[in-house]
C-alpha cells in the first residue's frame, strides 16, 4: 500500500472518528435537556396537584369544624377527585398522608362543632396539613 493512501484513509478515519464524536455529543446533550424539561414538567404537574389537595383540604376541614354532619357532600367529594389526581403521580408515603388528612376532616365533621367562645389548646396534632405538606417537600426536592 503506497503512502498516499495511507495518508487519505487516515485522513478519511479521522473525519468519521470526528464526525461521529460531534453527533455523540449533541445526541447527548440534546438526551439530557429532554429528560431535564420532563423531569421539570413531572414536578410542576405534581406541585398543582398538591397545592389543589391542600386548599380544597383547609376548606373542608373548616367547613367540619364548623358543622356536625356533612351537610354539603361537594367539599368531600373533590377532595376524592383530587386524592384519585394524587394516586396517579404522587409516591406511597404522600398518598397515605393524604389518605390521614381525609380521615380527619371526615372525623371531624362527626365531632362536636368548634366552639369560637373559648380558645382550644394547639399542638403540632392540630396541624392536619403538617405531614402531606412535609411529605410533598421531600417529594419536589430535586
Amino acid at each position: 500500500m503506497s503512502p498516499a493512501y495511507i495518508s487519505a484513509l487516515s485522513a478519511l478515519f479521522g473525519s468519521l472518528i470526528g464526525a461521529f464524536a460531534s453527533v455523540a455529543t449533541t445526541w447527548l446533550t440534546q438526551h439530557h435537556q429532554d429528560e431535564t424539561r420532563r423531569l421539570a414538567q413531572q414536578n410542576a404537574r405534581r406541585e398543582r396537584v398538591f397545592v389543589e389537595f391542600i386548599d380544597l383540604s383547609s376548606k373542608a376541614f373548616v367547613d367540619a369544624l364548623q358543622q356536625t354532619s356533612i351537610g354539603d357532600a361537594k367539599h368531600v367529594m373533590s377532595l376524592y377527585a383530587t386524592m384519585g389526581k394524587l394516586r396517579l403521580f404522587a409516591s406511597i408515603r404522600t398518598i397515605e398522608a393524604a389518605e390521614r388528612v381525609m380521615d380527619r376532616i371526615i372525623a371531624t365533621y362527626y365531632s362536636p362543632g368548634l366552639d369560637t367562645q373559648t380558645r382550644p389548646e394547639l399542638d403540632r396534632k392540630s396541624d392536619v396539613l403538617r405531614e402531606f405538606a412535609e411529605c410533598c417537600r421531600a417529594e419536589l426536592r430535586p
